[in-house]
């Protein structure tokens, strides 16, 4: 019976110590994605900017700042690119954002209500090309 417990405690502190080790490496690449995000944006890349972002909210981890922060990111790469009249990049910007979120569902369903924000920008600026026809760079 002893050794049933020193083995049941042995796998439960491995599991533990795979999650922690799991969770900081998530956490380490959602911090550099967002990063590589920020440079970019820095420099006016937004495609670059958009990729960073999206990828960071792919890094999902429960409690971290930066799944809002790129989150908001994206949100206004869009909304700028829309005062531009960059649809195209706007809705790429958008649907970045909406894809994110539901690609990180699973026991949880984070980022609904910006799942709904961006299915709004999307069917609104896909019916502005559809009126307009498509945009010429």
């Amino acid at each position: 019976m002893e050794k049933a417990k020193t083995i049941a405690v042995n796998v439960v502190v491995t599991a533990i110590i795979a999650i922690i080790l799991i969770w900081g490496n998530t956490w380490y690449r959602q911090w550099s994605q967002f990063n590589r995000g920020e440079a970019s944006l820095a420099k006016g890349d937004y495609v670059a900017a958009i990729a960073g972002y999206e990828a960071a909210i792919h890094m999902y981890t429960p409690g971290s700042p930066l799944i809002e922060r790129s989150a908001e990111k994206l949100w206004g790469i869009g909304e700028m690119q829309e005062k531009k009249g960059d649809r195209e990049l706007a809705l790429v910007a958008y649907r970045a954002l909406r894809s994110s979120f539901y690609a990180t569902w699973g026991l949880t369903s984070p980022g609904k209500g910006w799942i709904a924000r961006c299915d709004e920008k999307i069917a609104w600026l896909v019916k502005l090309q559809g009126e307009a026809g498509p945009q010429k760079h």
